[in-house]
């Protein structure tokens, strides 16, 4: 088993997205949070009704969080080519000159325990957001050959987790997805963590 089994998962995902790329990652707001560093970010548009783990970016990256009332559904923005579609699961839906980050968090419709991915039709910014995901290096040639030139991070997924993605792929195509709602989410704003 090696990264081969990643590149063949990414390739299925962004085909069926529609997408030219997609970067494989330990789990969609990791995903997020390369693609806010590699735009350089300097705020996010928050709807007050998500995952806890978005928000607690703009602390993390030390940018600004403005929340929004948004009724979303699907996806939502949080730049203006920054998606969360942690939720997202239809063919050729994928935006085009955007981010899109999805999950494979053990509630997505392809369940895989964890992980995400971005979406990209950047050719520049798959090769720059791989490296990000997999501590500045590429796959399959080891680190130390290589002559390190963007910052890394330990978020890249595993080829064991890549391969149980391909396993159940074909039944998550055929299988109608679960609708989701923004009252799945409670209004983070009303949390103490959020009002300081």
């Amino acid at each position: 088993m090696n990264f081969n089994t990643v590149t063949e998962f990414e390739q299925k995902i962004a085909s069926f997205f529609g997408a030219k790329y997609g970067i494989a990652t330990d789990s969609c707001t990791h995903g997020i949070e390369i693609c806010l560093r590699y735009t350089n970010a300097k705020k996010i548009n928050c709807p007050k009704r998500t995952y806890l783990s978005i928000p607690f970016l703009s602390d993390k990256l030390k940018i600004n969080l403005e929340w929004k009332d948004e009724n979303w559904v699907d996806f939502y923005y949080l730049t203006d080519n920054i998606i969360d579609a942690a939720v997202l699961w239809k063919k050729n839906s994928y935006v085009s000159n955007t981010f899109m980050s999805i999950s494979f968090q053990y509630q997505k419709h392809l369940s895989l325990g964890r992980g995400g991915m971005i979406l990209t039709d950047n050719d520049d910014a798959a090769i720059i957001l791989k490296k990000m995901s997999y501590d500045g290096r590429l796959p399959n040639i080891p680190w130390r050959d290589q002559n390190i030139d963007c910052l890394g991070y330990h978020y890249y997924m595993t080829p064991e987790t890549a391969t149980l993605g391909i396993q159940k792929l074909d039944k998550a195509i055929d299988t109608q997805p679960r609708k989701w709602s923004v009252s799945d989410w409670p209004d983070l704003t009303q949390m103490n963590i959020f009002k300081n």
